[in-house]
C-alpha cells in the first residue's frame, strides 16, 4: 500500500486537477513527476491558505464582471439599430451590414465600446430587412439587439 501526499497543483495537469487545486496523489507520483516537471508543489498549510486566498479573488472578479455584463446587458436588449444604405433590385445591399458596423453604431449609442467578435452574425447582412442579433457579453448573458436595414434608392 503506498503513501499518499497532498499536493498544490501550479499548472493544468490532465485527469488530475487545474491549477489551484489541492489534490492527494500516490507519493511516487507526486515527488517523481509532479513536483519535478513543476506541476505541483507540497500543499503546506500557507500555501493551502494562499490558494484558498488567490480563489477567492477570482471569485469575486467573476462576481463583478458577471455583474457588470448583465447591467450592459440590460442596457442592450431591446436596442433597436438603424441602418440606410444604398439598395438595387429585390431589396439587394450594394455593400453589406457587418458586426464591425454594428459594433460602432451600438457603441455610438450606448457610449460603451462593444468588440465585434462578440456579434453573433453568421454573415453580413446583405437584403434590407429587420433582423434580431444577438451579443455574446459571456457565458449565459446574450442580448438582442434589434437591426432594421432600410434602402435608399440607388441612382
Amino acid at each position: 500500500m503506498g503513501t499518499k501526499i497532498k499536493v498544490l497543483l501550479t499548472k493544468d495537469v490532465t485527469q488530475v486537477g487545474v491549477a489551484g487545486d489541492i489534490r492527494e496523489v500516490s507519493g511516487g507520483f507526486g515527488r517523481n513527476y509532479l513536483i519535478p516537471q513543476g506541476y505541483a508543489v507540497l500543499a503546506t498549510r500557507g500555501q493551502v491558505k494562499e490558494a484558498e486566498q488567490r480563489a477567492a479573488a477570482v471569485e469575486k472578479r467573476r462576481t463583478a464582471e458577471r455583474t457588470d455584463a448583465q447591467k450592459l446587458a440590460a442596457r442592450i436588449e431591446g436596442t433597436t439599430l438603424r441602418f440606410v444604405e444604398r439598395i438595387g433590385e429585390q431589396d439587394r445591399l450594394f455593400g453589406s451590414v457587418t458586426s464591425m458596423d454594428i459594433a460602432e453604431k451600438l457603441a455610438a449609442q450606448l457610449g460603451t465600446a462593444i468588440d465585434r467578435r462578440k456579434i453573433e452574425l453568421d454573415e453580413p447582412i446583405k437584403r434590407a430587412g429587420i433582423y434580431t442579433v444577438r451579443v455574446r457579453l459571456m457565458a449565459g448573458i446574450e442580448p438582442g439587439v434589434t437591426v432594421t436595414v432600410e434602402g435608399a434608392a440607388a441612382e
